[in-house]
């Protein structure tokens, strides 16, 4: 029997991955000269692919290699802890050749994780990964060390979804340390990490997050099931995880839930939903994600429960102006002057003298040309961006008023619906709402307020037909659950929320109860 197999023993877990169809594992080469010739013809001759060879021993030469890449690897640890240390600890043994894998195992472990890999898919998957591979001429085998070390962004505040009070910290683009902000707020062991690795040319690591116990376990196996499904080259952004996972492709609506701070990460798994981490990115997903996920907000748990009331009844109110305000304005100007007060009615045809258009012109008119500022605001510059946005926005307007194309009253609502836009928490629900807004725009032009209400019955038949991994999308609207109405448009205190969702967290449904002290945890790990 092998003596490295002896001394390894059972093989570590690794991250589990689907290999790609037709991918066979091809062995590693005994000979020292073979493995190194196959892994430069592989690489090309890559210059930041570093090969060190060295003699072990020099009475009975015994020829070594290091292999690592150069950026992705902590060099002092490589120098020092393998190679000094190899030397040194094979002189205080007298060159003992049978010791050797021994030997080779006790200075790695000294640097951190050291695992046995034995094909060339896993050498160079280590390799490319930060990891400093060792391999010793006449065994078929190698060893992996834990050298990662790259550089990365600190750890800011996101800004995307900003707070006025809450946590500052915000995910970044390196998995590891996304998973530690995570466990940073969870203390539990129960808080499980499942690893993946999609994407044949990427082979990005994907991490699935659950509390076991309280997520419910249909959704865990599910979304491990979509994620092994995935088979695709590369995988660059978790937007490609979510366009494999989500339930529905052909829908306005997002139905996997998107954010860069671990607050919000935490207080989905404590409801019992998981998050998808995605190495290379700052975005976690979370799912099951229902509509009124993209309604709340994480400082609507950071404030006192009426602060946040109001603030969630005035963002269904921003909600309704953002996709219904130029609709309703056509329809009303078009077909139903008689619903317009007289004095109101007076003024806005006197404002809509000598204007071309029709209002439905003005409103996409007017409409495009704030999406277009809009954008130009996001790529621009950081430092002009706003104010080229903001200084176009006005300019254009006026301008638009002074020259007869629009008229002042389609300005202040396409204003006021784009200001509501922004109070929407969730940038992708957002973008949803701008697209609904146009359907009902033409809908209003052709029908009026009964084209309108079509369109607002063919939207919620839509969304009440849409599921988030198997969990219904308009919960707890629809199917109505009274218990969770105290954590809908309503924010009940902290001391009345003491059961979770019905639909997400059905294992462990109780928080806690009031004024009791906390019991003893009974899940098991079965």
């Amino acid at each position: 029997m092998n003596v490295l197999s002896q001394l390894f023993g059972k093989k570590p877990k690794r991250a589990s991955s689907v290999p790609p169809p037709g991918e066979k594992k091809e062995p590693l080469e005994a000979r020292l000269r073979d493995l190194l010739h196959k892994v430069r013809a592989t690489t090309g001759n890559s210059p930041d692919i570093i090969i060190r060879e060295f003699a072990l021993t020099q009475d009975k030469p015994v020829q070594a290699a290091i292999i690592y890449t150069d950026g992705l690897a902590n060099v002092s640890d490589v120098m020092e802890a393998l190679l000094i240390d190899m030397k040194e600890a094979w002189a205080c043994t007298q060159q003992d050749t049978s010791r050797l894998p021994e030997l080779l195992i006790q200075s790695i472990l000294k640097i951190g994780e050291a695992v046995e890999i034995y094909d060339y898919s896993e050498l160079f998957q280590a390799v490319l990964s930060g990891d400093t591979v060792v391999v010793v001429d006449g065994y078929a085998q190698a060893i992996a060390a834990s050298t990662r070390e790259w550089k990365e962004r600190g750890i800011s505040e996101p800004s995307s979804q900003t707070v006025i009070r809450g946590p500052r910290d915000g995910f970044t683009e390196t998995l590891r340390t996304n998973t530690a902000l995570v466990r940073r707020k969870i203390k539990d062991p129960y808080l499980w990490l499942d690893m993946f690795q999609i994407g044949r040319v990427t082979k990005t690591d994907v991490a699935l997050m659950y509390i076991k116990g309280i997520a419910n376990e249909k959704v865990v196996n599910e979304a491990r099931e979509r994620l092994q499904r995935i088979c695709i080259d590369a995988i660059l952004e978790s937007g490609y995880i979510e366009e494999f996972i989500q339930d529905e492709t052909f829908s306005p609506f997002p139905t996997v839930y998107n954010t860069e701070r671990p607050d919000v990460v935490a207080a989905g798994l404590v409801e019992g939903r998981v998050a998808i981490l995605v190495d290379g990115t700052p975005f976690v997903l979370l799912a099951p994600a229902l509509f009124t996920h993209f309604i709340q907000s994480a400082e609507d748990y950071y404030q006192r429960a009426d602060i946040s009331t109001l603030i969630r009844i005035l963002r269904y109110i921003a909600l309704f102006i953002s996709m219904l305000a130029p609709a309703a304005y056509i329809a009303v100007t078009t077909f139903h002057q008689e619903m317009i007060p007289t004095s109101l009615l007076i003024g806005l045809m006197a404002q809509r003298e000598g204007i071309p258009f029709p209002a439905f012109i003005e409103a996409v008119l007017m409409e495009l040309t704030f999406e277009i500022l809009r954008e130009a605001g996001v790529r621009m510059p950081r430092a002009i961006g706003q104010a080229v946005s903001i200084v176009g926005a006005l300019v254009i307007g006026q301008a638009a008023v002074d020259a007869g194309l629009v008229g002042p009253a389609m300005v202040i609502i396409v204003s006021i619906t784009a200001i509501s836009n922004f109070v929407i928490p969730s940038f992708s629900m957002g973008i949803s709402l701008r697209m609904i807004r146009f359907a009902l725009m033409l809908l209003a032009a052709s029908f009026g307020l009964f084209g309108i209400l079509v369109g607002l019955i063919a939207m919620v038949l839509h969304l009440c037909s849409l599921r988030s991994f198997g969990i219904p999308y308009m919960a707890p609207f629809a199917p109505h659950i009274q218990e969770d109405q105290k954590d809908n448009i309503f924010r009940l205190p902290h001391w009345a929320l003491l059961t979770r969702p019905r639909l997400t967290g059905q294992t462990n449904i109780v928080r806690g109860q009031s004024g009791a002290a906390p019991k003893s945890d009974d899940r098991t790990t079965n």
